[in-house]
C-alpha cells in the first residue's frame, strides 16, 4: 500500500492535516473561516470535500431551511463525485481512505433525505443508503484488524472513521425495541451498545479527523438520549468533555454540553450561565444561540419563573424554524401558568396561542414529530368557544422530557413544582364537572407521584399514581403506560426487580396507539434491559 498520491500538490497528509485546521477553527467558533480554509480544495480533495459538506450539514440540521438542507445536500453529493476520483487509482491508503469518506458521505445524504423528502420512495432510497454505508464499514472494519493491513502515517485517521461508522451504528441499533433489533441483524446489521461505546470513546479522545464527529455523537447520547430514556448520568459526559473544554474554553458547542451537564445535575444557576456565554462565545451562527435558548427555556421552567420561560419560548418561535407549533406551545403554556389576574408580557393570550399551534404543523421524513403531534393534539381543547384550562401544560410538556429528573437533586425545586401540582388539584377539586376531569385528575396524579418520588421512597406510594382510573381516562390513554413505567423505575430502585419488570412488561404489552409511544417504549426498553443487567451482574457476583 502506498500514501504518495497528490492533490493538487497536496499529499494525503498535508490534506488531513489542513483539514484538522479547519476542524480547530470550526471549533474555536470561526466557522466561516473554516468554511473559507476548506473551499479552495473542496473539487479536488476528498477530505476538504467531505469536511466542508460536513459542516454545511450540521448547519442544515439547526436551520432547518430548505435552501440550506439542498444545498449541504448537494455538496455531499459533490463531495461523492470527488470521491470517485481519488478511489480509481491503485489499490493504496488513499483507496482505503475514499471507500470510508464514501462510507460517511452516504450516511450523511441518508439523513438528509429523510429531513427533506416526504415520499416512501425517497425514504426508501435513504433506507437503502444506510445499508450500503454500513456494509461499506464492515468490510473496511474487518480489513484494518486484518494482519494485512499496513499501518501509515495517515491510519489514525482512516480508523478514526472506520470506529466512528461502527461505532455509531451499535450505539443506535442497541437502542431499538429487540424485536425490531433482532431483525436487523438478520438484515446483517448489529447492536452492541458497549462495543459501539468504546469505538466512539477511543476515537473520541485520539487526535484524528473524526475525534469531534465522535465525542459530539457521544456527547448528545449522554446528555439528551440517556436522560430522556431515564438512564443517564453524566459522570461520562464529564471525562469526555475536559480535554475539549480545555482546548476550546470559549467554544460554543462545549459550552453547551458544558451547560447542559450542569442542567441535568441540577446546578441550574450554573447551567443558565453556561448557556448565556455559549450565546456571547459567538455571533455568527445564531443557531447555536436556539439550542441554548431551549435548554434556557427549560432552566427557567424548573425554577418556576414562567415570564423568563416564556421569554425563551417566545425567541425560538420569532427565530428558529425548527417546531414553531412547539414553541407556541410553550408560550401558551407558561401564560397559562400565570395567576389570571396578572399581567401578560406583550398583551398575548394564551387562548389564541393555543388555537394557533395546529398551523404552525410541519413534517420531518414525511411524518410530523410526536412531540408537535401530542401539542396540537393537547391545544385542541381551546377550539371550544369556552375552553377547559389545561391545569399545568408546561409542567406536562417538562414530563414528557423527563424534565423532573433534572430536579431529582435539588430538593426544594421539587418542592416548588409539588406546590404548584398541589394548587392545580385544589383548583380541579373546586371546579365544576368537565368532559376532561378524570384525565386532568389523572395527570395531576401522575406529576404527584414522580414529584413524590424525587423526595425519596418514604414520600411515595404506589397509590399516587392514577393506574386505577385506566378505565375512566377518555383522551390521555398515555397516561397509564407512563405510570406503569415510573412504577417500574421505583420497583427497580428499591432492588424489587420481578415486579419491576412485571409492571415494565405490562406497560410494553397491554397498551398500544397512545400519544409519544415510540418514547415511552423506547424508555421501557431501556428500563428492562437495565434491570435485566442487573440481575445478571448480580448472578456472576454470586458464582
Amino acid at each position: 500500500l502506498v500514501d504518495f498520491t497528490f492533490w493538487q500538490g497536496m499529499t494525503l497528509q498535508q490534506s488531513l492535516d489542513e483539514c484538522m485546521e479547519a476542524l480547530d477553527l470550526f471549533l474555536n467558533n470561526h466557522f466561516n473561516e473554516s468554511l473559507e480554509r476548506l473551499r479552495p480544495r473542496v473539487n479536488d480533495s476528498m477530505y476538504h470535500a467531505l469536511i466542508y459538506a460536513t459542516v454545511l450539514e450540521m448547519q442544515a440540521m439547526m436551520t432547518f431551511q430548505h435552501n440550506d438542507i439542498t444545498n449541504a445536500g448537494n455538496t455531499m453529493k459533490s463531495a461523492q463525485e470527488v470521491l470517485f476520483t481519488q478511489y480509481w487509482c491503485v489499490l493504496s491508503v488513499v483507496q482505503l481512505h475514499a471507500e470510508v469518506c464514501y462510507a460517511e458521505c452516504q450516511l450523511q445524504r441518508a439523513a438528509l433525505t429523510f429531513l427533506q423528502d416526504e415520499n416512501m420512495v425517497n425514504f426508501i432510497k435513504g433506507g437503502i443508503k444506510v445499508r450500503n454505508s454500513y456494509l461499506i464499514y464492515k468490510e473496511l472494519h474487518s480489513l484494518i484488524k486484518s494482519h494485512n493491513c499496513l499501518k501509515g502515517a495517515s491510519h489514525l485517521h482512516l480508523e478514526g472513521g472506520i470506529s466512528f461508522g461502527i461505532g455509531a451504528f451499535n450505539l443506535t441499533l442497541s437502542l431499538f425495541p429487540p424485536g425490531l433489533l433482532k431483525l436487523l441483524e438478520f438484515a446483517g446489521f448489529s447492536g452492541d451498545k458497549e462495543y459501539g461505546l468504546s469505538l466512539l470513546s477511543a476515537s473520541a479522545t485520539g487526535m484524528n479527523l473524526r475525534s469531534m464527529l465522535c465525542a459530539l455523537l457521544l456527547l448528545c447520547y449522554y446528555t439528551f438520549l440517556t436522560i430522556i430514556l431515564g438512564t443517564g448520568e453524566v459522570t461520562e459526559a464529564e471525562e469526555l468533555l475536559k480535554p475539549f473544554r480545555l482546548r476550546y474554553p470559549q467554544g460554543a458547542i462545549f459550552l453547551f454540553f458544558a451547560g447542559r451537564t450542569e442542567e441535568i445535575k441540577g446546578n441550574i444557576d450554573e447551567a443558565v450561565a453556561l448557556f448565556e456565554d455559549g450565546c456571547k462565545a459567538q455571533q455568527a451562527w445564531k443557531q447555536f444561540h436556539h439550542m441554548c435558548y431551549w435548554e434556557l427555556m427549560w432552566c427557567f421552567t424548573y425554577k418556576r419563573d414562567w415570564k423568563m420561560a416564556y421569554f425563551y419560548a417566545d425567541l425560538l418561535s420569532r427565530e428558529s424554524r425548527w417546531s414553531k407549533a412547539m414553541y407556541v406551545y410553550m408560550k401558551a403554556a407558561y401564560l397559562s401558568m400565570l395567576p389570571e389576574q396578572e399581567g401578560r408580557p406583550f398583551e398575548e393570550d394564551e387562548v389564541l396561542l393555543f388555537r394557533q399551534v395546529s398551523t404552525f404543523k410541519q413534517k420531518i421524513a414525511g411524518k410530523s414529530p410526536p412531540t408537535e403531534k401530542f401539542a396540537i393534539r393537547k391545544a385542541r381543547r381551546y377550539k371550544a368557544p369556552c375552553p377547559v384550562r389545561l391545569p399545568v401544560p408546561a409542567l406536562e410538556m417538562m414530563y414528557m422530557w423527563n424534565g423532573f429528573s433534572m430536579i431529582r437533586r435539588r430538593p426544594e425545586l421539587t418542592k416548588g413544582m409539588l406546590e404548584t401540582v398541589q394548587e392545580a388539584e385544589r383548583t380541579l377539586q373546586d371546579s365544576p364537572e368537565h368532559e376532561f376531569v378524570v384525565d386532568d385528575l389523572c395527570l395531576i396524579l401522575l406529576l404527584k407521584g414522580v414529584c413524590l418520588r424525587n423526595q425519596g421512597p418514604a414520600a411515595f406510594c404506589s397509590g399516587q399514581f392514577p393506574t386505577a382510573f385506566e378505565r375512566k381516562i377518555r383522551f390521555d390513554h398515555y397516561l397509564v403506560p407512563n405510570a406503569l413505567v415510573e412504577m417500574g423505575l421505583i420497583y427497580i430502585y428499591q432492588g424489587e426487580r420481578d415486579k419491576a419488570i412485571k409492571v415494565l412488561r405490562k406497560a410494553k404489552n397491554s397498551y398500544k396507539d397512545y400519544s409519544m409511544e415510540s418514547r415511552t417504549q423506547f424508555r421501557i426498553h431501556a428500563a428492562l434491559a437495565k434491570v435485566k443487567a442487573e440481575k445478571a451482574e448480580d448472578e456472576d457476583t454470586h458464582l
